[in-house]
């Protein structure tokens, strides 16, 4: 069996975070020593707005500055899932009037050559105008034919409407609940749904995953590493990812 590598991570701002940049050298420097298939298992259901904040660093003072996307309404941005959050169109010209004090002119090229709506998609568009995807199949979480091929697991989400928008509530103890901080919570409606409205939380994440990608090889990032359940897919070998110095500031270099 060929290898098959994979390395799992949300959308992480519009310039990736270094430790997903170092995901991808990791695995392409393994690629390099086995062969075999590059997979991205990009779990574009997430919801979480501070996953996509981008920390970039002034070119002349050093100075960090976070950026993230805006959404159209708060219901989108606390709740629905980030292939769903919906970008204003300012957006894009207000935060690329912004990034040449950040970045060089083909980083803002690239930046203002999307032409994706939505966050996940967005990001995704950058990462691979980076050339950070080039040879890599991507595989999504929110795909319906992902979700219609993946096991069925316990702890998971539905993507169900709310408000005029789709939101990822969680499911539990057979009712739909949409988190609002701290210890409180939003309960939903009674609602029927589909395997194709449903993604994993996290600790069966792993195993959803792997009944689609089969994957040989996973890298592991630090966080992962602390909750990843290994007995769940005995038949990966988990590599830990590179190093990577501001682990959490984005990646800028342009591969191409």
């Amino acid at each position: 069996m060929s290898p098959i590598i994979c390395f799992g991570q949300q959308p992480c701002g519009f310039f990736p975070r270094r430790f997903l940049a170092a995901k991808v050298l990791t695995a392409r420097r393994l690629q390099a020593e086995i062969g075999g298939e590059l997979v991205f298992f990009c779990h574009d259901s997430d919801h979480d707005p501070r996953e996509t904040q981008t920390i970039l660093r002034h070119r002349q003072t050093g100075a960090p500055t976070t950026f993230n996307f805006t959404f159209a309404n708060k219901v989108q941005r606390k709740w629905s899932p980030l292939f769903a959050k919906r970008l204003p169109a300012e957006w894009v010209a207000h935060t690329a009037r912004q990034l040449p004090n950040h970045v060089g002119p083909r980083e803002v090229a690239a930046f203002q050559a999307v032409s994706e709506t939505n966050v996940a998609g967005f990001c995704l568009a950058m990462y691979r105008a980076m050339g950070l995807l080039d040879g890599v199949r991507v595989v999504r979480s929110g795909d319906p034919a992902v979700r219609r091929a993946a096991c069925a697991v316990e702890d998971f989400f539905v993507d169900v409407p709310f408000e005029g928008e789709m939101v990822r509530a969680r499911h539990h103890a057979g009712s739909l609940q949409l988190h609002e901080g701290g210890d409180r919570y939003l309960r939903l409606p009674p609602a029927a749904f589909t395997q194709e409205q449903v993604s994993p939380a996290r600790d069966p994440r792993l195993r959803w995953m792997q009944s689609v990608i089969h994957c040989t090889h996973y890298i592991a990032g630090a966080g992962e590493q602390a909750y990843l359940n290994k007995a769940d897919a005995p038949e990966i070998t988990f590599v830990p990812r590179d190093p990577i110095e501001r682990s959490d500031e984005a990646w800028t270099e342009i591969f191409a």
